[in-house]
């Protein structure tokens, strides 16, 4: 009857349409290299991105993805989580760094700080204070259950994370890195909710209409006191999926903010911010 045939058109007409926006989707990951060469251009180090949902990986320069770094700064997402789970710090806004009175060479570690502000401007003798706080068996527990790269703090509970000449430092990968942050934002690694969503507050970086990104940088120097590593480690939410994310460079003045422009521009550039 072709009545029939009409309500079969328009009972259709919705799954082909669901199907399709299905294909769509899943087309959006893995990120194709000729999205994120571009933004590279001729700098070393790579970038690695997991759904973390699925631990779909897709890496841009594999060969230096699992080459172990000093963490730098971004072990500051998890000085803050391990912070949080001992009930030094609880809120965003908290009373966190009181400034010492010492002129340093980024202008806004001098004066007064909360968690939130502290975290970012990343302010290093304020972190340092609050590892001095959790203590040396503390951080190791924590460091050791979550499985933090190669788990050495031996070089002491305030500077295991900070690069320098002589100081063996923890190290870890840019896969490792993302294998963690997928772990975290999907509950896996034992911190309270409480802790994980004060660490997401401070952690926003930038929202567009497609999505949040929240991340952490992190820079290193050479023997001469130059940068020479940047970081950028964190996860952008889109599409309703969280996507772990880290990118490590290497090269004379590289920072964190250069791996986290690049970052920008490859989300931004695939529709995910």
């Amino acid at each position: 009857m072709p009545g029939h045939k009409i309500c079969q058109t328009f009972i259709l007409m919705p799954l082909i349409i669901m199907a399709l926006a299905s294909i769509s989707h899943s087309e959006t990951f893995p990120i194709p290299e000729t999205t994120v060469q571009p933004v590279f251009a001729d700098r070393k180090g790579c970038f690695v991105i997991m759904e973390c949902l699925s631990d779909a990986l897709s890496t841009f320069h594999p060969e230096v993805s699992s080459e172990k770094l000093p963490p730098c700064s971004t072990f500051k997402i998890w000085n803050t989580l391990i912070g949080l789970e001992s009930g030094i710090i609880s809120f965003p806004d908290d009373s966190f760094y009181k400034w010492d009175g010492e002129a340093r060479f980024i202008p806004e570690w001098n004066k007064d700080l909360t968690l939130e502000e502290a975290f970012q401007v990343s302010c290093v003798p304020a972190f340092q204070n609050l590892a001095r706080k959790i203590g040396l068996e503390q951080m190791r527990i924590w460091i050791d259950k979550i499985g933090y790269g190669d788990c050495d703090v031996s070089s002491g509970v305030d500077v295991f994370w900070l690069p320098k000449p002589g100081r063996k430092t923890i190290l870890i990968s840019p896969e490792e890195q993302v294998i963690l942050i997928c772990k975290l934002v999907t509950g896996k690694l034992g911190f309270s909710d409480k802790a994980q969503a004060v660490l997401k507050e401070i952690m926003v970086v930038r929202k567009t209409d497609h999505g949040t990104l929240y991340g952490k940088t992190g820079s290193g120097t050479n023997e001469t006191g130059k940068s020479n590593l940047g970081w950028f480690v964190g996860y952008v939410e889109t599409n309703g999926k969280n996507y772990a994310f880290a990118c490590a460079i290497k090269g004379e003045t590289l920072t964190g903010r250069d791996a986290r422009i690049i970052v920008n521009t490859i989300l931004e550039n695939h529709g995910y911010l």
